[in-house]
């Protein structure tokens, strides 16, 4: 008889208190943490992206944590196949129950469901939309995408330019909306899907923000900023925790309006994460 094949999923808003859960569910299972952090998994970013003290990270393996660069072009298919791959692996290495932990919604439902079959990127829209990025600034491109598929405007994270520019190349590469791609339909997995969601009171959930990113400043978050400045145009750092700062060093505004910013941003963040999740009816809730 085969052995059981579970992957445990365990989501919520930034900075609900993911890790500890994960932690937690990782020894109960005797299991390595799958992260599911679109941010996270970039080497060159750690205080802003809230990686996992590496003591932790020592005492039981992790995988998709500070594994790719930033300057490597990365995407939810990629990870589709890179996290697929590693679940067999995993698998036949005699796991029967895996811990997958994070808040990326979209990365979530592109290894739970797969994605549909959007046409290839071209590299010179591409180049052109990303300069534009870096000159512009997203606020410019989500404009356009707003104009052009309003159905996309409304569900993606219009503050990512790396997914703004990916559904506006599409949208004029093709003369069709981006979302006119997505069909819905569900690829099978060879294992069994369980996802556990943790939420706070949103009172105290953004309390808890807040004091995260004072706390990230105490912990060198500014000197992080400050290294990856020269590369500031990078899709990868067009994300919250960094692009409010960059303002900053450039004496746009101090860093006491910077840190606002990103506390600011980071609510807004976790609300559009529940947002994202309330339409998944397969998600069991467990308040902490």
């Amino acid at each position: 008889m085969a052995k059981r094949r579970r992957l445990l999923i365990l989501l919520g808003p930034t900075a609900v208190g993911k890790t500890d859960q994960s932690l937690s569910y990782a020894r109960r299972y005797d299991s390595p943490i799958i992260s599911c952090d679109s941010r996270q998994l970039y080497r060159e970013m750690s205080i802003g992206t809230a990686v996992p003290p590496e003591a932790l990270r020592a005492e039981i393996p992790h995988y998709f944590i500070r594994d790719h660069s930033i300057f490597e072009p990365y995407t939810a298919g990629k990870y589709e196949v890179e996290a697929l791959a590693l679940l067999e692996r995993l698998f036949n290495e005699g796991h029967e129950t895996l811990v997958m932990a994070g808040g990326s919604g979209f990365y979530i439902d592109a290894l739970c469901k797969g994605l549909d079959d959007f046409p290839s990127a071209d590299p010179e829209l591409r180049a052109m939309l990303m300069r534009r990025l870096g000159e512009e600034g997203v606020e410019s491109l989500r404009m356009e995408l707003k104009s052009l598929d309003p159905v996309s405007y409304a569900a993606l994270d219009i503050a990512n330019g790396q997914r703004v520019v990916r559904a506006l190349e599409v949208c004029l590469m093709t003369g069709r909306p981006f979302s006119s791609f997505k069909t819905g339909s569900h690829k099978a997995r060879p294992f069994e899907i369980e996802k556990i969601g943790f939420t706070r009171p949103r009172a105290e959930l953004y309390a808890r923000i807040d004091a995260r990113v004072l706390k990230m400043v105490e912990d060198g978050l500014m000197e992080e900023v400050r290294r990856l400045y020269p590369h500031r145009a990078l899709p990868a750092l067009q994300t919250v925790g960094y692009k409010e700062l960059f303002p900053v060093l450039e004496g746009e505004y101090g860093l006491e309006r910077g840190v606002e910013l990103v506390q600011r941003n980071t609510r807004h963040y976790a609300k559009r994460q529940l947002s994202w999740w309330a339409r998944d009816k397969d998600i069991r809730w467990e308040m902490l």
